[in-house]
C-alpha cells in the first residue's frame, strides 16, 4: 500500500487516540483502531512479526523486511501511542487523586458508550448470544469484587498484569487499562510512568531506575502476550465474532460495578512510598456518600463520556 506523508501523519494522530483510550479505564485501544478502519491491517501487521522474518531479512535485505511488515505503518501508530501514554499519564495521576469522582464519572459513561458499540456489532442474536453475555456479566462482577490476589508492586505480578493487558491492542471492546484497573495493577502503572517521565527531567536517578524496572517488566509482559494471543484472539474475532463480541460485552457490563464513582473504602494498603491506598471498595448509592457528592458534575461527565464514543463511531468510516 502506497503511502504519503500526511497518511502517515493521519495513522500517528489515530495512535494518539488508541494511546489515550489505553491510559483511561473504558475505551480499547482495539476499539478505536476497530471505528478508525485500521483494525485488520493493525492486526496483520502484528501477526508477520516472528521468527521468519530475520530470514526474510537474512535473504532479500533490511528494506524488504521492513515493508514486508508494515513497518513504516506501525512506526507511525505506535509514535502516536507513545506520546500519547506519556503525556496523558500525569494527567490521569493528578485526576485520580484530587477528582475521583469525575474522573471515574468520565469512564463509567465511556465504557457504557463501549457496551453499545460492541453489543451492535453482533448481527445474529440467539439464546447462545445472551447466555455468553448473562454469565460473563455475572463472572466479571464477581471479579470487581475479590480482593487483588497479588501485591500489584510484585515483579511477577507486573508481568502477568503486562501479559494480561495487552489484549486491548489486538481486540476491540476490553480496555488495557481497565485490566489493569481489576487486576489492581493501574495506579501503579500509570505511577511508573510519571516515575520515568520525573526521573529523567529531575535527574533522579533512583527514581528513574526503580520506574524503569517496573516499566520492563509491564513491557516484557505485553510483549509475550502480543504474540501468545494475537494468532488466538484473531482467529475468534474472525471465525467466531459473534459469541467473541457477546464474551467482551458480557465482560463490560459486569466490570461497570469496578468503575462506579461513588465508593467507600473498606481496607487500606501501604504501598513502596508509604502512602496509604485503598486496597478494597465497594459501591455505595451517591446519597450514602460521605463528603460532596458533585453529583451534578458527575453526571454531566457520565454524559460527556457516552458521547466520546458516539461521537468516533459517527467519525468512524462506513464498513
Amino acid at each position: 500500500m502506497q503511502r504519503r506523508f500526511i497518511d502517515y501523519l493521519i495513522i500517528s494522530f489515530k495512535g494518539l487516540a488508541m494511546g489515550a483510550s489505553d491510559v483511561i479505564p473504558g475505551v480499547s485501544g482495539g476499539t478505536i483502531a476497530f471505528i478508525s478502519g485500521i483494525y485488520e491491517e493493525l492486526i496483520q501487521s502484528i501477526d508477520k512479526i516472528n521468527i521468519d522474518i530475520l530470514k526474510v531479512w537474512k535473504k532479500s535485505g533490511f528494506k524488504v523486511a521492513w515493508e514486508t511488515i508494515n513497518g513504516n505503518f506501525l512506526i507511525s501508530l505506535f509514535t502516536g501511542i507513545t506520546i500519547s501514554i506519556l503525556s496523558l499519564a500525569k494527567v490521569i495521576k493528578w485526576l485520580l487523586f484530587n477528582e475521583p469522582i469525575l474522573l471515574w464519572s468520565f469512564f463509567f459513561g465511556l465504557v457504557l458508550s463501549s457496551i453499545i458499540f460492541i453489543a451492535k456489532q453482533i448481527n445474529n442474536w440467539n439464546i447462545t448470544i445472551i447466555v455468553a453475555i448473562s454469565i460473563t456479566s455475572v463472572l466479571s462482577y464477581l471479579i470487581t469484587l475479590a480482593e487483588p490476589f497479588a501485591s500489584p508492586e510484585s515483579s511477577i505480578y507486573l508481568l502477568f498484569c503486562g501479559f494480561i493487558a495487552i489484549i486491548a491492542m489486538i481486540l476491540p471492546g476490553v480496555s488495557g487499562a481497565f485490566i489493569l484497573l481489576i487486576l489492581g495493577a493501574y495506579q501503579i502503572a500509570i505511577d511508573t510512568i510519571t516515575n520515568l517521565i520525573e526521573g529523567i527531567s529531575k535527574g533522579d536517578f533512583n527514581l528513574f531506575k526503580e520506574a524503569f524496572f517496573n516499566f520492563l517488566l509491564l513491557a516484557i509482559g505485553a510483549m509475550i502476550g502480543l504474540k501468545v494471543f494475537s494468532k488466538i484472539l484473531n482467529w475468534m474475532f474472525q471465525n467466531k465474532k459473534n459469541i467473541t463480541l457477546a464474551i467482551l460485552t458480557g465482560f463490560m457490563i459486569g466490570s461497570l460495578n469496578k468503575i462506579w464513582p461513588w465508593k467507600k473504602t473498606l481496607t487500606w494498603r501501604i504501598d513502596s512510598h508509604n502512602e496509604r491506598i485503598p486496597f478494597l471498595e465497594k459501591s455505595i448509592s451517591p446519597f450514602s456518600f460521605e463528603g460532596e457528592n458533585q453529583m451534578l458534575f458527575a453526571i454531566i461527565l457520565m454524559i460527556l463520556g457516552f458521547l466520546t464514543i458516539f461521537i468516533l463511531e459517527r467519525l468512524g468510516p462506513k464498513k
